[in-house]
């Protein structure tokens, strides 16, 4: 254990990991400590090989992790004042639910990676306030090696596809470069000017000369003007294209995904297209041309002076090396510049969507201050970004500004040694002015594009995670007509590795037509078997058939076919009420529509409003009353003629004589009905009634009365 104890030496560099999902807090700090001892494995790779659930992880889930990366933990309590005493990179326990990395202690001030806002530096009297005492040494054990565990991510992988790309790149590329050919034209009308027109006072020369070049200028217009419209064209198509693959693959990815993120961080790494699309459709392909042309335009000027030429190369590579030597502090500062962005959307939409609740409990002036706090954190992360930008323009204007300087006191030397004609200088500074805009435009989109990898990255959380298994046995499976049939075998499950049981071992079927109740004490696991049954959570153990075709086999898809739903969390769309019940089906049946809200005992408080049908419904359900919300849910459920219909908790808003009716209009249809409920109205409905308690049947009556009892 000699690793663990401090000698003073230097610190190894930590990278800056920042958590994706709210809670993984704890596997982005291990990331960062691995990264740090030579194990550079990335966020995405440690999430598919542990898995956490939505609550999080302990400190037992962090040492059992560190174990199987090799990493010796030792967790242990510290006072503050042992901080610098520490190993760090260390994890540190932080205001009671979060892990920090601790990545050294220097003049009272600590240095903390923060996966949920950056690197923070800290004076001790802060840390004070969130250390709760709890840190974990990590040291490699004795089978340590170092090595990369990285998701790769190719630009195809992010595309996805994109027809007639390559096509359109090739046609702006060949525009662009005619573009370049008639700019490296430009300086000779300079040189014949001065050394041929004013020298020998050629008038004629000179008309000729600015008429040639005159028309040079109209094509070179021409040709830009129809560079422009196919990068709009380009930019457009690609726009369109992409924007459907990514939201097409994201609507196919399982409900769990979208529980474990913020909705503004699932916004903001969507709009990473847009970013990546202007710099494809433009730095990329500036980036090849000034690569082309600052070739052309350095053999150009090495064929006027060796001498010059050098200077100019001589300032490029110090501007160069500064900027690379800058890369990480500016890529740390505008990804939590993206998050923290992303966090002041969350908590805006949060507030929108929650306004009602903060009205009614005053909290206003609290929620603007958590606002505000959360605007000033980007703004500060922007400053960043920001300062570092104005760094680079400074060091810019100071080392170009004096290579003209140089270029100009060295080339008057050679004029005045008759090595350098005048109009050869003119012609060499507009070269050397061309060469310096085109090495530091490539110098600057060289380093966009290195940038390009964050905004890949945060994408490549969509793109790259696994859709919802869909199987299926093809359309002979499909057009079989499938038994509303449901067989649990030896069920089991559970949110995450480290997680016990929630559901353990379960076993029943459900027969065709029959209504049955699933009922139980509040976190018995029914709302999650109910998620099981809906393919919406995949079992760790056992398998469910429906009709005695596996559910794998059947597919997600022909087995959501045949199912209606209303959860306890569905929501209503913006549109009218028709819209919502028929779920903006391309050819809807109105007729259907009123006799499924007839169903659902809504109907006559839809007829009794202004607009009937038509009346429109906001994004979250405002303008009618819970019950009438529910009631439409079920609507839209029956509207699908299914044959097996989940309801969870569907009729908890209603009073007990419209539940009544409610269930006797659903009694009247020959479906198969499993309820999740708690009222005794509700569960009376049901002919069978299995009761749950600690994720397993203890009861199964086919009597209501017994269950009753």
């Amino acid at each position: 254990m000699l690793d663990s104890l401090k000698f003073g030496f230097a610190t190894r560099r930590v990278p800056l990991v920042l958590q994706t999902e709210a809670a993984e807090c704890g596997l982005a700090s291990l990331s960062m400590c691995a990264s740090a001892h030579g194990l550079r494995i990335d966020l995405p790779t440690l999430r598919e090989r542990f898995s956490l659930s939505a609550k999080g992880a302990s400190l037992a889930d962090l040492v059992r992790i560190a174990g199987l990366l090799q990493l010796n933990a030792r967790p242990l309590r510290a006072e503050l004042d042992h901080l610098p005493q520490l190993q760090t990179p260390c994890i540190l326990h932080w205001d009671l639910n979060h892990f920090v990395v601790l990545v050294e202690v220097r003049r009272n001030v600590a240095v903390i990676h923060d996966p949920a806002r950056g690197v923070r530096r800290l004076p001790m009297s802060e840390v004070s306030k969130h250390f709760t005492g709890i840190a974990m040494e990590l040291v490699p054990a004795a089978d340590f090696r170092p090595k990369v565990e990285k998701q790769h991510i190719s630009l195809e992988q992010l595309l996805g596809r994109v027809t007639g790309l390559k096509r359109s790149l090739i046609q702006i590329f060949v525009l662009a470069l005619a573009l370049e050919g008639f700019m490296l034209l430009a300086p000779f009308f300079l040189q014949w000017v001065v050394d041929s027109v004013l020298v020998s006072a050629d008038r004629d020369l000179l008309v000729t000369l600015g008429i040639g070049f005159g028309l040079l200028v109209l094509i070179q217009v021409a040709t830009g003007a129809v560079r422009s419209w196919a990068v709009l064209y380009l930019s457009s198509t690609l726009n369109l294209q992409w924007l459907s693959n990514v939201f097409a693959h994201m609507m196919r990815l399982p409900v769990s995904w979208f529980e474990k993120r913020h909705t503004g961080d699932v916004m903001s790494r969507f709009n990473a297209i847009q970013h990546i699309q202007q710099t494809m459709t433009t730095s990329f392909i500036e980036a090849v041309l000034d690569g082309l042309l600052v070739m052309l335009t350095l053999g150009m000027m090495f064929v006027y002076s060796g001498t010059l030429s050098g200077i100019a190369i001589g300032c490029v590579a110090v501007y160069a090396l500064l900027r690379w030597a800058f890369f990480r502090p500016l890529r740390d500062a505008t990804e939590e510049s993206i998050v923290h962005d992303a966090k002041r959307e969350t908590h805006f939409l949060e507030s929108l969507r929650g306004v009602q609740s903060i009205k009614l409990f005053n909290r206003q002036e609290d929620r603007q201050s958590q606002f505000m706090n959360r605007v000033v954190d980007a703004m500060n992360a922007n400053l960043a970004t920001r300062k570092l930008d104005l760094m680079f323009g400074v060091i810019h204007k100071l080392v170009f500004g004096l290579e003209r300087i140089a270029v100009i006191w060295v080339g008057a030397l050679l004029v005045m040694d008759h090595r350098f004609s005048v109009g050869m200088l003119f012609a060499f500074f507009a070269y050397k002015e061309q060469f310096a805009v085109r090495v530091s435009g490539l110098i600057d989109k060289l380093v966009e594009l290195k940038m390009l990898r964050l905004q890949g990255e945060r994408l490549a959380d969509i793109v790259l995670s696994a859709p919802e298994a869909e199987v299926g046995g093809g359309r002979d499976v499909r057009e079989r007509k499938v038994e509303p049939r449901l067989e649990l075998q030896n069920v089991s499950f559970r949110y995450s590795d480290s997680e016990p049981d929630v559901l353990t071992d379960l076993s029943f079927s459900i027969e065709p037509g029959e209504s049955v109740a699933i009922v139980g004490p509040s976190g018995c696991g029914k709302t999650t078997l109910l998620k099981l049954m809906l393919g919406i959570h995949v079992p760790q153990a056992g398998e469910m058939k429906v009709g005695g075709v596996p559910l794998h086999q059947l597919g997600l898809r022909a087995w959501r076919d045949m199912i209606g739903t209303v959860m306890q969390d569905d929501q209503l769309f913006a549109g009218s009420i028709t819209d919502n019940i028929c779920f903006f089906d391309a050819q809807p049946d109105p007729e259907w529509a009123e006799e499924c809200a007839q169903l659902a005992a809504v109907h006559d408080e839809i007829v009794a409003m202004p607009m009937g049908y038509h009346t429109l419904i906001g994004d979250m359900g405002a303008s009618i009353s819970g019950g009438q919300k529910q009631r439409i849910l079920l609507a839209r459920a029956l509207y699908k003629r299914p044959k097996i219909l989940f309801l969870d908790e569907a009729t908890s808003a209603l009073d007990v004589d419209r539940e009544r009716l409610v269930n006797q209009a659903i009694k009247q249809l020959e479906l198969t009905r499993v309820i999740v409920a708690h009222r005794p109205e509700t569960i009376a409905s049901a002919g069978r009634v299995i009761v749950l308690k600690d994720g397993n049947v203890t009861q199964d009556l086919r009597s209501v009365n017994a269950a009753s009892r």
